[in-house]
C-alpha cells in the first residue's frame, strides 16, 4: 500500500516513515498543509495519515478540501487533540479514523491495515487463495500451513493483486502504490518482482495465480472459498 504522511514534526516524520517502510509500506511525506494538499490531489493513496495542526493549512482543512473535490482516500486523523469534541469534530469532518499522540506504533500499523481492508471490501485479514493463505496482518503466505518466504517486494505485489483480484491491474497502477515516488518511468521493478514471486510459489507446487495480459497488466486467477 501506498501512505501519504502529513506530520509538521520532523522527529515523527522521520521515525513514522522508517517504521512504515519497514513495515513494507510506500510512503511520501510533507510536513505542511498545503504540500500535504498537493500530494493527496495529484496521487492516488491508500490511507492518508495526517495531522490537525500544521502550518500554512490546518488538517481538517485539507481533508475538507479532499472531501469536497470527492477524494475518498481513507483518512487517519493523527493529533494531540484528544478531546471528545475533537474526535467528533475531526470523525464528522470526514476523517476515517483518529489516533492521539502518543501512541503505539503497533496499533498504528493495525489500524492502517483495516483502513487498507476497508478500501477494498475485505474483513478479514487472512485470505484463502486456493492452496494458499495470505495473512495481511502478519504479511505472511503459506500453503497447507507451511510458510513461504517472500522478500517484502515480492509480498506486496502479491497481496496488491490479492486485495484486487478480479481485475487487470495495469502495472503503473502497482508501482504508484507498491513503490516510492522516485520509481523510473518504463522500469521493470514490477516485471521482475512477479517474475521471482511466481518462482517462489511454483517451486512451492503452489499453482499458477498470476496471469500476465499483454499490454494490460496483471490478474490474479486463484479461486477463492
Amino acid at each position: 500500500m501506498r501512505l501519504l504522511l502529513v506530520e509538521d514534526s520532523e522527529r515523527l516524520q522521520r521515525s513514522l516513515s522508517t517504521g512504515l517502510r519497514s513495515a513494507g509500506y510506500a510512503v511520501d511525506v510533507t510536513g505542511n498543509g498545503p504540500e500535504g494538499l498537493w500530494y493527496a490531489q495529484t496521487h492516488d493513496y491508500d490511507v492518508i495519515i495526517l495531522d490537525l495542526m500544521l502550518p500554512g493549512m490546518d488538517g481538517l482543512s485539507v481533508m475538507a478540501q479532499l472531501r469536497r473535490e470527492g477524494k475518498q482516500t481513507h483518512i487517519l486523523i493523527l493529533t494531540a487533540k484528544d478531546t471528545t469534541e475533537d474526535r467528533v469534530r475531526g470523525l464528522r469532518s470526514g476523517a476515517d479514523d483518529y489516533l492521539v499522540k502518543p501512541f503505539s506504533f503497533d496499533e498504528l500499523l493495525a489500524r492502517i491495515e483495516a483502513l487498507g481492508r476497508r478500501k477494498v471490501g475485505e474483513k478479514n485479514p487472512r485470505i484463502g487463495l486456493g492452496e494458499l493463505v495470505l495473512d495481511t496482518a502478519a504479511k505472511t503466505v503459506s500453503q497447507n500451513g507451511q510458510a513461504i518466504p517472500l522478500a517484502p517486494r515480492e509480498y506486496n505485489v502479491l497481496e496488491y493483486l490479492v486485495l484486487h483480484r478480479g481485475r487487470v491491474i495495469p502495472r503503473q497502477e502497482i508501482e504508484e502504490h507498491i513503490y516510492e515516488s522516485n520509481v523510473e518511468p518504463m522500469s521493470n521493478v514490477v516485471d521482475s518482482a512477479v517474475c521471482s514471486l511466481r518462482k517462489k510459489l511454483e517451486l512451492r507446487g503452489a499453482a499458477p495465480i498470476i496471469q500476465t495480459r499483454r499490454g494490460m497488466g496483471y490478474i490474479l486467477s486463484a479461486p477463492t472459498p
